[in-house]
């Protein structure tokens, strides 16, 4: 066996392997520093216009709502803050508001279960 043979074979497998597994982003630390460095700002950005646009009460309900579906905290905010974006929110947004926006979005979103019951016929061939 040659060495600088088996030398290369082991850089393309590894190679193969970082980009398959996502670990390629070791190679530029200073880049991926800038993104998380991005993304941090971009969420500070976007408590901080929720903090401007929420009241104190609706903000705590929010953090609940958070706390058991993040996901679905994600996406009221993401409403707000485009209704907000638009000019359709002119004054701080109060816990009842919250709660009829709430109550709005989980009627759009409610699925709905049909339940299918098919009975068995015998027939008879006698």
């Amino acid at each position: 066996m040659a060495d600088p043979e088996l030398e290369a074979i082991r850089q393309r497998r590894m190679q193969e392997l970082m980009s398959k597994h996502g670990a390629g982003n070791q190679h530029n630390p200073d880049q991926q520093k800038a993104q998380e460095e991005a993304k941090r700002e971009a969420e500070e950005r976007r408590q901080m216009m929720l903090s401007q646009i929420l009241s104190s009460e609706a903000r705590e309900r929010l953090a609940r709502i958070a706390l058991v579906k993040p996901d679905k905290a994600r996406g009221v905010e993401d409403v707000i803050l485009r209704s907000a974006q638009m000019g359709q929110i002119v004054e701080k947004v109060s816990e009842d508001k919250l709660i009829s926006l709430l109550e709005h979005i989980n009627n759009q979103t409610t699925k709905q279960t049909k339940i299918q019951r098919r009975r068995n016929v015998l027939e008879d061939d006698d």
